[in-house]
């Protein structure tokens, strides 16, 4: 895989996330009638990660099923110390 494909696909994630999951906080802090709350923020992250994470992992190490994507997440550690 390119340089210039994985940069892309980070360019289009950092992109979504700052949209989604920022865009959120600036409403929830701009207007608060709206009603999203803290709870509506922390779910427009959560969606957005996972929205981008499935659209773009071809281009990552990503296994392609919801349920393997979360067992990977729970089995393995990010970080081994």
């Amino acid at each position: 895989m390119t340089l210039s494909k994985k940069l892309g696909a980070e360019f289009i994630g950092t992109f979504w996330l700052v949209l989604g999951g920022c865009g959120s906080a600036v409403l929830a802090a701009a207007f608060p009638e709206v009603g999203i709350g803290l709870l509506g923020v922390s779910l427009a992250f959560g969606l957005t990660v996972l929205t981008m994470a499935f659209a773009i992992r071809t281009y990552l190490w990503l296994p392609s099923q919801p349920r393997s994507f979360t067992w990977s997440l729970v089995r393995r550690p990010f970080f081994d110390l």
